[in-house]
C-alpha cells in the first residue's frame, strides 16, 4: 500500500497485521480522490475507522488543511502512528484512540467525513451516519465504503446520498445533508 498523489506520493505505508483490518485498495482510493478533486485543498478531513490511516494520510498528502483519525484497534493504531512518524507528519492531524463515537460525540467540523467500519458491521453503518446527519455542517460531505453486495439505504436520518460509485467488491456511497429537510423543519 502507497500513497498515490501529492507531497507523499509513491510512499509505502504500513498496514496492521492480521486479517481485522481491511485496508481500502490504491485503486478505490485513487477513484475517491480523483472525485473530490479540488475540494481537498484546504479541507478539514476525518477518517473513521481509519485502520491504517491510509486515506486520511492520503487527503493530507493532497493537500487537506487538518484529519482526524478515528480508530480504536491496538494494531491499528500502531499502523497509524508509524505512518506518521514515517512521513514525518507532525501537525495538522488528531488521532482519537477511543473511537468513532467519542470522537462524534464533539461538534465534528469536517468538510469531508470517509467512513470504512467492517463490512459485516452493519449497525456501525447505520448508527455512525445517522450521527454524522445531527452534527455536520450543512455542506459537508460523507463518503461510506462498503461491499457493493450491502447497499447502504438512500436515506439515513438526514443524510442523502447523492452518488454511488462500485468498482469491484467495493462501493463508495456518497451523502449530503438533505436541505429540503432542514428548510421543512425551520
Amino acid at each position: 500500500m502507497r500513497i498515490i498523489a501529492g507531497e507523499f506520493r509513491s510512499r509505502r505505508l504500513q498496514t496492521p497485521r492480521g486479517f481485522d483490518t481491511r485496508p481500502t485498495s490504491d485503486r478505490l482510493r485513487e477513484t475517491l480522490f480523483n472525485v473530490l478533486g479540488p475540494r481537498i485543498q484546504g479541507a478539514r478531513f476525518a477518517d473513521l475507522y481509519a485502520g491504517s490511516g491510509a486515506v486520511g494520510l492520503e487527503a493530507l498528502s493532497r493537500g487537506a488543511a487538518f484529519v482526524w483519525f478515528a480508530e480504536k484497534a491496538p494494531a491499528a493504531l500502531a499502523a497509524i502512528r508509524a505512518n506518521l512518524s514515517a512521513l514525518k507528519i507532525t501537525d495538522r492531524y488528531a488521532v482519537e484512540d477511543r473511537g468513532v463515537a467519542r470522537l462524534l460525540q464533539n461538534q465534528l467540523t469536517a468538510d469531508i467525513v470517509f467512513l470504512d467500519p467492517p463490512y459485516d458491521a452493519a449497525s456501525e453503518y447505520r448508527t455512525t451516519l445517522e450521527a454524522l446527519g445531527r452534527v455536520l455542517a450543512p455542506d459537508a460531505l460523507v463518503i461510506a465504503e462498503h461491499a457493493s453486495r450491502q447497499p447502504l439505504p438512500d436515506r439515513l436520518g438526514q443524510l442523502r446520498r447523492t452518488r454511488l460509485l462500485e468498482q469491484g467488491d467495493a462501493a463508495l456511497s456518497f451523502y449530503q445533508l438533505d436541505t429540503s429537510e432542514l428548510v421543512a423543519q425551520n
